[in-house]
């Protein structure tokens, strides 16, 4: 019997009509957008950790081109936009808390003035975010057209390179959005194995496993089987199964060996015992420089500081800027007064002034340390200096352009960035607010003898979120460094973290507090601490190993 005639197919059907790359475009921006949305609700204070797992997918796939033969032009224009609305939706998003300066009405701004630098401070951070997104898929870009990377290649080369843009950013004045934060606090475990070496180790473990998976449920791993055979589905290639092996077991590995870590008993000696006061002075920034404002501190500190003392603690604790003058030149004879009764050393958060590189004396954020009769035994002054706050990027020309739009004048001088921090009982690992995104500046510090984390901060006029995302990176910092952490902000959240990163205590934002609590003094060094960030080296150098090999081939 001979077969039916087959009917000629049509020249649609044999010729499908392709999606012009505008229509792409269009899609692979909403689903970019869609991804990064996704990612931004990772971060505290949601900290719906789960989602950084998967929300970098569709970046793997926009930076690799599934369609075969598309010219250099059509890929270009294919990931560029793609990229920046995934970055806009994350970093945007995440960062939002910064439009919490305006009103900026109480220093004299106008309305629309206030918009202006708030907007302008929102996009320059977010275009930071960008710039490190699109540097990122660049790069693939370009190795995949010098290498034609097979998947485990590009999965390797996504890792390395992620990292070392992330490792680049923290040695810049501008840093927050790292994606080792989405996990704090919530996924403690894995947090963990920033012991190893640092919080990158959480960020290179988040981009291989979307990477793995990506690599799995591409459209280039899939071919569509013969009609009828299997109806309505995909038939996976061998890719399928390596790669998503690949990433679960990546995935369950790397939270046992957290899990390992995390039920490590602290083994806390009362001999190393110290119960600190942390006094939370609730003072508005909008006040804070007014002579009224500048009366409440020395008020409420002065009383917070009494308080404690009665209560027997071995040292009190208060923000940045708790008494914002300079106090070496201004000391309040009420707060020396009180130093001398009760003999008890304080933390003081206030200004210092130390000489620059064109010899000039300029204002420094300082953290000083006072002993039980009241002297200055060491200070620090603050290293990361927030942008367009407190310092100017490229000052000589943004300086020009933030001089219309705002008041400020005079940006403060940073500290150094090896600076040793002495107390009666010790010497602490220094934070001064924006710093605790900076893991490098802890690590420098209990490598040098740190037995304890102190962070001083003021997060006013910010939301709850900015306080929530604050206190997420000083738990990556504690457990990192296996320290104790003592958090003093101005109006919220100060708290006390254990090395496991757990919150043992939480002030009421908004609120005056005065609280005492006991930490313990540490001194064993996590590999993190001895030896920094090796990972991203290695990665780098495993990459280079394998390409050079592949090319010489």
């Amino acid at each position: 019997m001979t077969a039916p005639p087959q009917p000629t197919p049509t020249p649609e059907q044999q010729h499908p009509p392709q999606r012009s790359w505008q229509q792409r475009l269009k899609w692979r921006s909403l689903l970019a957008l869609l991804s990064g949305l996704t990612m931004s609700l990772a971060p505290a204070p949601l900290n719906w950790w789960g989602f950084a797992w998967v929300s970098l997918i569709p970046l793997w796939w926009i930076v690799f081109p599934q369609a075969p033969g598309q010219t250099a032009g059509a890929q270009r224009r294919g990931i560029k936009w793609p990229l920046i609305c995934w970055s806009l939706a994350y970093h945007g998003i995440s960062l939002s808390w910064i439009t919490g300066l305006h009103p900026l009405t109480w220093m004299g701004i106008p309305w629309a003035g206030s918009v202006a630098i708030v907007a302008f401070a929102w996009t320059f951070i977010t275009g930071w975010g960008i710039a490190s997104v699109l540097l990122w898929g660049s790069g693939l870009r370009w190795l995949e057209r010098q290498f034609t990377l097979n998947a485990g290649e590009r999965v390797l080369a996504g890792v390395a390179l992620w990292c070392t843009i992330e490792a680049g950013r923290s040695l810049t004045p501008l840093d927050w959005t790292a994606l080792s934060y989405t996990q704090s606090p919530g996924n403690l475990w894995l947090l963990h194995l920033g012991q190893l070496s640092g919080n990158l180790t959480i960020s290179a473990l988040i981009v291989a496993v979307n990477g793995l998976v990506a690599e799995a449920l591409r459209p280039a791993n899939l071919k569509l089987p013969p009609k009828g055979l299997y109806p309505g589905g995909w038939r996976w290639q061998v890719p399928r199964s390596t790669m998503l092996t690949a990433a679960f077991t990546t995935l369950i590995v790397s939270h046992s060996i957290g899990a390992a870590l995390y039920f490590q008993p602290l083994n806390n000696a009362t001999n190393q015992a110290l119960n600190i006061g942390i006094i939370q002075g609730n003072i508005p920034t909008r006040i804070k420089l007014s002579g009224a404002g500048i009366k409440q501190a020395i008020r409420n500190y002065t009383n917070g500081y009494r308080e404690l003392a009665q209560q027997g603690v071995d040292a009190v604790l208060t923000p940045e800027g708790a008494l914002p003058f300079n106090w070496e030149q201004e000391k309040p004879a009420i707060l020396e007064q009180a130093i001398a009764q009760t003999n008890i050393p304080l933390w003081l958060g206030s200004f210092g002034r130390a000489r620059g590189n064109d010899g000039k004396l300029r204002p420094t954020q300082r953290l000083f340390s006072l002993d039980a009769t009241g002297q200055t035994i060491s200070h620090y002054d603050k290293v990361k200096l927030v942008p367009l706050g407190e310092s100017m990027p490229l000052e000589p020309i943004l300086g020009k352009v933030i001089g219309r739009l705002s008041p400020l004048r005079s940006f403060l001088l940073p500290g150094h960035s090896h600076q040793i921090f002495e107390t009666e009982f010790g010497r602490a690992a220094i934070g001064i607010c924006y710093e605790s995104a900076f893991p490098h500046l802890f690590r420098n510090q209990v490598k040098q003898g740190a037995n304890l984390i102190i962070t001083a901060s003021n997060l006013d006029p910010y939301s709850e979120v900015l306080m929530a995302q604050h206190q997420a990176h000083d738990i990556m910092r504690s457990i990192e460094l296996d320290r104790w952490a003592v958090r003093a902000t101005n109006t919220g959240y100060s708290s006390i973290i254990t090395p496991h990163g757990k919150v043992v205590w939480r002030s009421t934002p908004h609120q005056l507090v005065s609280h005492s609590d006991r930490v313990y003094r540490r001194h064993h060094l996590t590999p993190y601490t001895q030896l920094g960030n090796w990972l991203t080296p290695l990665l780098v150098v495993g990459l280079g190993v394998k390409l050079g090999v592949k090319r010489s081939a």
